[in-house]
């Protein structure tokens, strides 16, 4: 049987998915995708809202990421560079700290900045140190505790976790206490470290969109919402039936195989909301923090702060809030416009769009930089892949797509099951 002649079907055009895709290609075979939208990219993904790109939620690719660098091409995405640094608001003021040894503009800020004590300054240039030089393999073997309890242990002081630790990395892990497991904690910090912090031009959808463009045999089918798959048979919720070889699940998959329905990922939330100002109260590409404990705005960005392909007539502002709410969006937007002016000084805002992002990240435990494509395989003919078989990053979400896609391949190499596969398709 011609490689290109099995029935693969992939569920999800996600990161995972289209990777997955790319590796099947490789090796000679011709996917199909099943996706239940009708756009690529899962939660990679951009709209065009009167002259601006919207995100769906504010997403930075880290250039560091090693999966990243070996499937993107990074000069072709119009990648643009965020500064290495944050400006908090606290109290009324604004204060911009950031690494000098890789901007010299964030020297004198954070030298006069009263964010944390000297010797947190200290700390801050021994951990980047330590993470440096740690390997990420060594990272994903330490003991995990949590990111708040690792920072206590490195004897930062309880003003500097809570100006600046608690609010950066709240906006990445998407949870306001900072639970997050340490392992994943030194990862990132590494990953900032190590590159840079980066937007395509087009949006971050341009990364799906490249991946998407690079392959060459793969069928997308859109809106293929997915109701079951049992061995073979693929069922899609309008009742339609698929047969397949084999099936790469690149989604959740607890709520589409029977016996996995009492092992379903817990999610973490985020609201990202859009405003159109007439000035910016960040005039260089840097991510604002929010340091007040009471309140709901984590943090803001202005996307019109780097190069975009296209522009509205103001500027564009980003507003994310991390922590739960029971506000109706109505009262969502009266009560971010109202911190805005509380915390920021932000007083001209028109807004634009409420993304409710409900499954953002995977919450786990455990967290795990790979897996082997064994590892990816619930039965002879289905493969699961996505972040949250190992942490909550788009590096993970490249590299279980791919190890998903070497254990199809794996399977097939190793000769068994295929001729009963082969001989119930005759």
């Amino acid at each position: 049987m011609e490689k290109s002649a099995y029935k693969i079907h992939i569920i999800g055009a996600g990161i995972s998915g289209l990777i997955a895709a790319q590796i099947l290609e490789n090796h000679g075979y011709h996917p199909t995708i099943l996706e239940a939208s009708d756009t690529i990219g899962g939660r990679v993904k951009s709209d065009s809202v009167q002259g601006y790109v919207l995100d769906h939620g504010f997403q930075v690719l880290l250039t560091s990421y090693p999966a990243a660098k070996k499937y993107l091409n990074y000069d072709a995405l119009g990648l643009q560079k965020l500064l290495p640094g944050a400006a908090i608001f606290k109290n009324g003021k604004q204060q911009t700290i950031g690494d000098p040894l890789r901007s010299l503009s964030l020297l004198l800020p954070t030298l006069l900045s009263s964010i944390g004590l000297f010797s947190d300054k200290i700390k801050i240039l021994k951990l980047n140190t330590l993470l440096k030089k740690k390997k990420i393999v060594a990272i994903f073997k330490e003991d995990e505790k949590t990111t708040l309890q690792y920072l206590k242990d490195f004897g930062f002081s309880k003003q500097i976790i809570q100006t600046f630790f608690k609010p950066f990395f709240s906006g990445i892990f998407l949870e306001s206490n900072l639970e997050t497991s340490s392992r994943m904690f030194e990862f990132v910090y590494k990953m900032f470290g190590d590159g840079l912090a980066v937007i395509p031009k087009d949006g971050i959808q341009a990364i799906s969109n490249q991946l998407k463009n690079n392959l060459k045999h793969t069928q997308i089918i859109f809106n293929a919402r997915v109701k079951d798959i049992k061995n073979t048979i693929i069922t899609l919720e309008d009742g339609s039936k698929i047969k397949t070889h084999f099936t790469i699940i690149a989604t959740e998959a607890s709520a589409l195989i029977s016996n996995l329905n009492n092992q379903e990922t817990e999610w973490k939330s985020c609201d990202t909301l859009y405003f159109e100002t007439k000035n910016r109260v960040l005039n260089k590409p840097l991510i604002g923090l929010i340091a007040d404990e009471n309140s709901l705005i984590n943090n803001i960005f202005y996307p019109t702060s780097i190069k975009t392909s296209s522009k509205g007539k103001n500027e564009l502002l980003s507003v994310t809030v991390v922590k739960n709410h029971a506000l109706n969006t109505e009262d969502l937007i009266q009560k971010v416009q109202h911190e805005l002016r509380q915390f920021c000084n932000i007083t001209d805002t028109t807004f634009l769009k409420r993304y409710q992002i409900k499954k953002a990240l995977p919450k786990l435990t455990n967290l795990q930089y790979e897996i082997s494509s064994s590892e990816t395989k619930l039965k002879s003919t289905l493969f699961l892949a996505g972040d949250q078989l190992l942490n909550g990053s788009l590096n993970a979400a490249m590299i279980s797509g791919e190890r998903a896609a070497l254990g199809v391949i794996q399977t097939l190499e190793d000769g068994f099951i295929v001729d009963e596969l082969t001989s119930e398709y005759q």
